[in-house]
């Protein structure tokens, strides 16, 4: 099948590993461009994480690898060094995951590979910037979601300073690194120049928080702290209902104004009648409706809510997200033949009327593809034909 995705005819150089950067790379495979992963000689630590058909091809690795080539290569080899620079000539992106002074010991710096191609996006993925004074400091997901405030909010909300049970620092990270590539990739097309992009974790997710968060505290003088007080009410949590749980945000007047109308509470009252209102008040506000929703099941809930208009929802599990029937409905998983079998992965999210994207292919085994990609370039495993 051709590839039809908005990035097709791309050749994407990729020397991430972890989640970041290849969550980043992936969706530009399932959006049409050729990427090529270039591996060290022990492959991704990615490979071997998590459960896998066979060892080297674990279900994370899997999934955000898919529809890439891998390629082999020393680096620390001159035959190694040779084949990335032959690489390099013919690349549209050059995106790494190394620290700053790994790769320019490795004599792949921007300097150094704009020197090959100056029209190249190069995109470094950094768990912080290099103009702060933590520039050398190792980074994981774990560790910057504790330095963003993640824990913080999260002990604010359940008492408990807790992560979110999601790697989340990578992967807002890797779509950060996303669009900030293909906007320099929209600046080449217009100007034919190429350019260094920097995306760093720490800078990304302070960013992603303070998006709600730095409320009051933007202002000069502050007009409170950096909290945004509705998402970390002790009381905003899953409703319990009569038989099990319900998520449901009675939120704007036309709403609320709907449920006490039908629901007719006892502690009704004009004190909540305006958003802004409710506001000033919202932990107490959802500890009423909490008290209300324990009166019905959870399916007597979805159905007034349906009538109303209200957003509501069951509680699913990840797993219950493979059988759901609007993501079925709109063809969201995508089921790939493997050399190891059948694999259903979440496809596109994204939907385009002249260039749609779709998973490209299987997640390449270790070294699949490098005889084939440096073929290409007239070389072989020993350096030059």
């Amino acid at each position: 099948m051709a590839d039809t995705g908005p990035l097709a005819g791309l050749r994407v150089v990729d020397l991430t590993a972890m989640v970041m950067g290849p969550y980043c790379t992936q969706i530009m495979a399932d959006m049409g461009a050729e990427v090529i992963k270039v591996e060290p000689p022990q492959g991704d630590n990615t490979r071997y994480i998590s459960v896998g058909p066979v060892p080297g091809m674990s279900g994370v690795f899997v999934n955000v690898n898919r529809g890439k080539r891998s390629v082999v290569l020393d680096l620390r080899s001159d035959d190694g060094r040779a084949a990335l620079r032959a690489l390099i000539e013919r690349a549209d992106v050059f995106i790494h995951s190394m620290r700053a002074k790994a790769i320019a010991a490795l004599g792949f710096g921007y300097d150094d590979v704009a020197a090959i191609n100056p029209a190249i996006v190069y995109t470094n993925c950094y768990g912080y910037g290099r103009r702060g004074p933590h520039r050398d400091r190792p980074a994981y997901d774990d560790t910057i979601q504790a330095e963003c405030g993640l824990p913080a909010v999260q002990k604010q909300l359940t008492g408990q300073a807790d992560y979110v049970g999601t790697i989340i620092a990578d992967k807002v990270a890797g779509l950060t690194a996303l669009y900030a590539t293909t906007m320099a990739l929209f600046h080449r097309e217009r100007t034919g120049q190429g350019q260094e992009v920097e995306v760093a974790m720490y800078e990304t997710m302070a960013s992603f928080m303070l998006v709600e968060h730095a409320n009051g505290a933007m202002f000069h003088p502050p007009l409170g702290p950096a909290v945004y007080p509705r998402t970390v009410a002790p009381n905003r949590r899953p409703y319990r209902t009569k038989d099990g749980y319900l998520a449901a945000l009675i939120y704007n007047d036309k709403h609320w104004d709907a449920f006490i109308g039908a629901v007719r509470p006892a502690w009704a009252s004009e004190l909540y009648a305006t958003l802004e209102a409710r506001a000033h008040h919202i932990d107490t506000v959802y500890g009423l409706v909490a008290q209300t929703m324990a009166e019905r099941t959870t399916a007597q809930w979805l159905a007034l809510f349906g009538e109303l208009e209200i957003p509501a929802a069951r509680l699913n599990s990840p797993d219950a997200l493979f059988d759901d029937p609007h993501l079925n409905a709109v063809g969201l998983f995508e089921t790939v033949d493997t050399p190891q079998g059948p694999v259903t992965f979440p496809g596109v999210p994204t939907w385009f009327s002249r260039t749609p994207g779709r998973v490209r292919g299987p997640a390449p085994e270790l070294g699949a593809d490098t005889a084939d990609v440096l073929a290409e370039l007239g070389l072989t495993a020993g350096g030059p034909r």
